[in-house]
């Protein structure tokens, strides 16, 4: 207990599995929390003059029980036995061989096979966040710097398992996480920047960090200096899969914030047994093809050529359809080549794992055959980065045997030929054996007992066990060991001999056998970067791949992608809905026309359950989709290449923030307001209506009077139930109404789904109660107060006052106030382009000076 006590303290936060013979243990409140997430009996023992809580389990059933607790959200130290309790008089050595973590792990039993396992440090400085993010199972490692939501939606998109994060300030890091995101904390001192700098070159082996293009970028790199110390404290000190690091460039990717990201349920889908958009489009022969379209949908492409390359050979797949089958098969049989690199380059690869990357080599150049053959000049180039690796296969081959024991613990591993001296002693043991079958056969017949056999056991090793009907025929020479109900057991000196040759065989084939396993992995290092290189270049065929195979089953058709600020899409549907609905009830496509000059905003009206907001969702989902280099659901789509998706969709209480409904609302609006560029898509969803009608008709109004003004006119679909909103077609040039239109038959109404230009003056809301079930009493009684609303409102002269006239607008100058109109007219007069930054200071404090005089 005092060698568990000083263990312990070393590792205050982590539970410690200690290992006693051929149990872990836990002990104390451990023991406790053990019994708890395993449901595992917990007892007492004692200690000294006390007793302590004790909990453990089987040595071998830990790739069982350890899932349970990382995923319980528990660190977990592992300490093992570090000597042979034989060869030892005293208290056997124990130490801590790794510590696992929700971030930190390679067990199978514990990563998600189609998902990165991401362990991510954020770090803030001067109001600049860095985040770093790496996966120790793939060798995958990230950074970004920039303002705290564009770490925000990283965090959101790449969902790591653990954060960590500097002691201090913990308020503020917190800001950044949500309860549900497991995070530890690291000392101060970690975030360093030479500290981290050193760190991050020696794991590179670079004298700098300019190769990377991650030179300039301090906090990113004080993050990432944090991951690499946090793995070598966790006891992973074999990293050399992680080779490299990647900077994740804001300005290169499509800008979604966190709000965007659950509206549009990219990822995962806002209801229990709902579906995300990656649910339905991933459809990827490999584990390492699912982890990269992850990562293609956080990030979508802004480079009009890097989506038309991706473009063009799904494209290419899509019309060659026996081709693609035949890739798409052979991506299939390569595995998951990634985390076999990664299990290679910490030494944990088991010998089954070799062979799968043998086989990997062979397919790899198979396909390397097969892109040669193609007319498409990008595949053709693809193929030359796929590398040789016919050494790495030929070594393999010739060390492990064909069917090999699942562990090198086992033996049974290593080829013939491989080893003289093994094969010597494996002859030796074999014959070993069949001298005891000889001597039993022998002294069968010498002694007469028919009944006579060999059998071994670990207290006294080989013996001959003779019934007692035959015990009265044993020869004197024989030494009796044991005596049972029904036999006696006996030893010979010829049989001891031979018990020692055997085991002393046994034990050396075991010996030789790790060494020659273990130089079979350091011999195969040498592969690691070219296997790497490789495990990338079959992720991106088989995303393209299977792009091409999903479009082609689903009719998706080729956007045309170029750098216009049109969106025109003809036949649009919504790919998650689509893919849910009865064959016998065809998804209603729809068209779309968005640009700035003559429809920037269409404002969209329509009854509950008519299909506003999947029409709006659609329109992002399939302008995302073209932006990653995916065909899309429409017949046909012109996109003009969009730098910002804002998706203002529904809205819940933030409870736990004392944030109503209306102010989460008004949080999310504000933030797509500030934020505008020129190249936005924004759509908004019943904006104002977590509040009063008159306050939400205010808000929305200005909203969209906002957008339309703004001078980087964005494209906006504005869904709403504010019928006044269709006057503002007439105030505004560029805002269209349309709706989606019903069909009423005798007080029932029938889903058209159908986008057609004008506006609705019903929102159909009681028919809508009607189809939920509602009480025929409720349904009257909102029926008739609906009528007396409708004849009182009809009587109201303030409607023309609020949606006509130059006092609806929202004007920054009131003509009948001669010192504003004077600014006016100056303003006019300004030749803005050949203003200097200087000459418009001096004209703005004048401007001043009159207002203040």
């Amino acid at each position: 207990m005092r060698q568990y006590n000083e263990i312990k303290t070393k590792h205050p936060d982590a539970l410690l599995l200690f290992r006693v013979g051929d149990f872990y243990e836990t002990f104390g409140q451990d023991a406790i929390k053990a019994s708890k997430i395993l449901d595992i009996v917990l007892t007492k023992r004692a200690n000294g003059s006390s007793h302590i809580e004790l909990a453990g389990f089987p040595h071998h059933s830990i790739d069982t029980y350890l899932p349970k607790l990382v995923r319980a959200g528990q660190r977990v130290a592992i300490c093992d036995q570090l000597e042979n309790p034989k060869l030892t008089k005293t208290i056997v050595k124990r130490g801590i061989t790794e510590l696992v973590t929700p971030g930190v792990t390679f067990s199978d039993h514990i990563v998600k096979n189609n998902s990165n396992n991401f362990l991510a440090s954020v770090y803030i400085s001067n109001k600049v966040y860095g985040i770093a993010l790496c996966d120790v199972t793939t060798g995958e490692f990230l950074t970004a710097q920039g303002g705290g939501d564009y770490i925000q939606k990283l965090i959101q998109s790449f969902q790591p398992s653990e954060i960590l994060y500097p002691k201090t300030n913990k308020a503020e890091y917190l800001e950044l996480l949500s309860s549900k995101q497991f995070s530890f904390q690291l000392d101060d001192w970690v975030y360093q920047s030479t500290y981290a700098y050193e760190l991050l070159t020696n794991q590179f082996e670079t004298k700098k960090l300019k190769g990377f293009g991650i030179e300039d970028m301090e906090v990113g790199i004080i993050a990432a200096g944090s991951i690499i110390h946090y793995l070598k404290d966790t006891r992973h000190n074999k990293l050399d899969h992680i080779s490299a690091i990647s900077r994740v460039i804001e300005d290169e990717y499509v800008w979604m914030d966190q709000f965007t990201l659950r509206n549009l349920e990219i990822f995962n889908s806002n209801s229990p047994d709902g579906t995300s958009l990656l649910d339905v489009i991933n459809q990827t022969s490999s584990p390492m093809g699912s982890r990269m379209l992850k990562r293609w949908l956080a990030l979508p492409l802004k480079d009009e050529d890097a989506i038309n390359k991706r473009l063009n050979i799904v494209e290419y797949f899509h019309s060659n359809s026996t081709y693609t089958t035949n890739v798409y098969n052979l991506v299939s049989q390569i595995g998951d080549l990634e985390r076999l690199i990664s299990k290679l380059s910490t030494g944990r690869i088991l010998p089954r794992e070799f062979q799968q990357i043998a086989n990997s080599i062979e397919v790899v150049e198979e396909i390397k055959q097969v892109l040669q053959t193609s007319d498409n000049k990008d595949l053709k180039n693809l193929s030359k980065k796929l590398w040789d690796c016919d050494d790495l296969k030929s070594l393999i081959d010739k060390t492990i045997k064909e069917n090999p024991s699942v562990l090198i613990s086992k033996g049974d591993v290593i080829a013939f030929g491989v080893s003289d001296e093994l094969d010597e002693l494996r002859d030796l043991r074999s014959n070993g054996k069949n001298k005891l079958a000889e001597i039993q056969k022998r002294e069968e017949e010498l002694t007469g007992i028919t009944s006579l056999k060999i059998s071994f056991n670990n207290v006294f090793g080989y013996f001959l066990e003779v019934r007692n009907t035959h015990k009265d025929k044993v020869p004197e020479s024989w030494i009796r060991k044991q005596t049972l109900v029904n036999a006696e057991r006996y030893i010979t000196e010829e049989l001891k001999e031979y018990e020692s040759k055997i085991l002393g065989a046994e034990e050396k084939i075991q010996v030789i056998e790790s060494k020659l396993y273990q130089e079979l992995i350091e011999k195969s290092f040498a592969f690691i970067s070219v296997l790497k290189q490789n495990a990338e270049g079959i992720a991106y065929l088989d995303c393209l791949s299977s792009l091409a195979n999903f479009a082609l089953k689903n009719n998706y058709k080729k956007p045309n992608v170029n750098t216009g600020r049109e969106i025109k899409i003809t036949g649009g549907r919504h790919p998650v809905i689509e893919q849910h609905l009865p064959p016998d009830n065809p998804y209603i496509d729809n068209d779309l026309l968005l640009n700035s000059e003559t429809q920037q905003i269409i404002m969209i009206t329509g009854p509950n359950m008519s299909g506003k907001s999947a029409l709006l969702r659609q329109t992002a989902l399939i302008v995302l989709l073209a932006q990653i280099g995916s065909f899309v659901p429409a017949k046909s789509a012109e996109i003009g290449i969009v730098d910002k998706i804002f998706v203002r969709v529904g809205a819940s209480d933030n409870i736990s923030q004392g944030e109503s409904t209306f102010m989460v609302e008004m949080n999310e609006t504000a933030s797509i307001l500030n934020n505008l560029s020129e190249n936005s898509l924004v759509l908004l969803d019943e904006i104002g209506r977590g509040t009063s009608t008159y306050d939400g008709i205010s808000i929305a109004w200005a909203i969209a009077e906002f957008l339309h003004q703004h001078p980087n006119k964005p494209n906006t679909l504005f869904a709403t139930h504010y019928h006044e909103l269709n006057e503002m077609t007439g105030l505004f040039p560029r805002i269209k109404n349309f709706n989606v239109s019903v069909k009423e038959i005798k007080n029932k109404i029938i889903f058209l789904r159908k986008l057609k230009e004008g506006g609705s003056e019903h929102s159909f809301g009681i028919h809508v109660a009607k189809m939920a079930g509602m009480p025929a009493f409720v349904l009257n009684k909102a029926g008739n107060i609906l009528k007396k609303l409708e004849e009182s409102r009809s009587d109201e002269t303030n409607k023309e006052q609020i949606t006509s006239g130059s006092e609806s607008q929202l004007s920054f100058f009131q003509l009948d106030d001669p010192l504003l109109d004077e600014i006016k007219d100056t303003l006019n007069q300004l030749e803005i382009n050949t203003l200097t930054p200087v000459e418009a200071l001096m004209i703005l404090n004048e401007m001043k000076g009159k207002l203040s005089g």
